[in-house]
């Protein structure tokens, strides 16, 4: 079969083109937005890829055309679909459809923490010898792809909120038919699609009312919309997770930074986790994929194990590069709650150390300046905050964050803030780039400056 992808460079679409590549089809694809890591990893698998969205791509004819969630009427090659009559389907319905029939889903699902979360988990499983399958907004390190079918009945999915397609307004994550279901937590996010966090808690519900009553869901007890939702009727056992006292699933940190905590379940402690990844919200997740894990039959203790190997994910505090002992960092931030937290689990590590934040407001919600209230507040535990304001941002930055305690700059241009770090930026200091997108490579482009001018 031939498919056709439109919108194959998003984390989720490319998941998904990768699926149907191992499953045998032939995978051609077409998008706007071509930037690594997906696109190399697109390129590497033997897909082709095409720029834009031309009706002449779809040609030959293929046997179903896969379409993203970004695209809407008005594009070429959705009104060549639509004219030609051919066979089209959401992504989220394909996903269903070819991939999850017959499968133990395990979904993770929540505002933020979903990418670091499922990857956890897929990691759990596979170093226990359940080689599970997984579809992953991002790129796990101990993997090497974002998707793969896997050999065994188990499918770990980052199960995502936002709409389905233009012609299914439904959440992506109604389709997936979870067994396991993580619920990391719940937010205000998405603004151009959700007009209030009641309609966000509404699309919950409908997930949670497909988890059968023999499977387990797995929810962060410190979440009052989660509480909110689940108080409108669940019929599936609940474990929780927290690091406050609660029931079931409870860390407690051995360092302040949470490279060291202990894992205790119902008041006793299971084990010791020594890992590589910094912060509360970190620990949290590694909760939550070790309750999961242990729903389909790997010991907590054996998970807690695993952590120690645990590789991260691209985009989420990696590290780009260290020159002159200045570590560059690249963060997929689109929400103040996960800036907050990253930046919290990075001064436990550093100390006193500087942190620079770089960040540009890119996701839909921040570009409408739904957070600029709260933003401010996510960036104070850095030392200088440097925003970029593009030309689409519906707000002013500067404006909004005055009430920074900090140095706040704000730059038309990411030279300006390139050009900024190089006369600022001094040996030990931590420079953080946030962002959902590509921006402009800035990372590299900084690792490329502090190369010529301390090499």
């Amino acid at each position: 079969m031939h498919i056709h992808i439109l919108g194959i460079c998003g984390t989720f679409m490319g998941g998904l083109a990768l699926l149907a590549r191992e499953l045998g089809h032939t995978v051609s694809g077409s998008d706007t937005n071509v930037y690594p890591p997906m696109s190399t990893q697109l390129e590497e698998q033997g897909i082709t890829l095409l720029q834009g969205y031309k009706p002449e791509h779809l040609k030959p004819v293929p046997d179903i055309v896969v379409i993203g969630n970004a695209l809407s009427r008005g594009n070429p090659a959705v009104e060549a679909v639509l004219d030609q009559g051919l066979r089209y389907i959401s992504g989220a319905q394909w996903l269903l459809d070819y991939v999850l029939q017959d499968r133990w889903v395990l979904a993770v699902a929540g505002t933020h923490g979903k990418t670091s979360t499922a990857s956890l988990l897929a990691w759990l499983l596979d170093d226990n010898n359940l080689s599970p399958g997984f579809l992953i907004g991002g790129i796990p390190g101990n993997f090497g792809v974002s998707a793969r079918l896997g050999e065994t009945p188990f499918f770990v999915v980052e199960a995502d909120e936002y709409d389905t397609a233009f012609f299914d307004k439904r959440s992506k994550f109604v389709h997936y038919h979870p067994r396991t279901l993580i619920l990391n937590n719940l937010e205000y996010d998405h603004a151009d699609i959700f007009p209030n966090i009641e309609a966000i808690q509404t699309q919950f519900h409908h997930l949670l009312r497909t988890v059968p009553a023999n499977g387990l869901v797995i929810s962060h007890a410190d979440e009052p919309y989660l509480d909110q939702m689940i108080e409108k009727g669940c019929w599936t056992p609940i474990e929780y997770f927290s690091g406050k006292q609660t029931k079931y699933w409870q860390f407690k940190p051995v360092t302040e930074d949470g490279l060291e905590f202990d894992v205790l379940f119902n008041d006793k402690r299971v084990a010791s986790a020594k890992w590589s990844q910094l912060g509360e919200h970190n620990m949290q997740n590694a909760l939550a994929a070790i309750a999961a894990a242990r729903h389909v039959g790997v010991p907590a203790e054996l998970s807690v194990e695993s952590l120690s190997t645990f590789k991260g994910i691209k985009r989420r505090m990696e590290v780009r590069g260290i020159i002159n002992n200045i570590t560059v960092y690249d963060d997929f931030a689109h929400h103040p709650t996960a800036i907050q937290l990253t930046l919290d689990g990075l001064r436990k590590n550093v100390g006193k150390k500087r942190i620079f934040a770089v960040l540009e407001p890119r996701s839909n919600t921040m570009k409408m300046g739904v957070h600029k209230d709260t933003l401010a507040d996510s960036l104070s535990l850095a030392d200088h905050v440097y925003l970029y304001q593009a030309d689409n941002l519906d707000w002013d930055v500067a404006a909004g964050l005055k009430k920074n305690s900090g140095p706040v700059e704000v730059f038309l241009s990411t030279q300006a803030i390139i050009d900024k770090v190089l006369t600022e930026v001094k040996m030990d200091d931590h420079i953080v780039i946030m962002s959902n997108g590509g921006f402009e490579n800035i990372h590299q482009r900084i690792l490329d400056a502090l190369k010529n001018k301390y090499n």
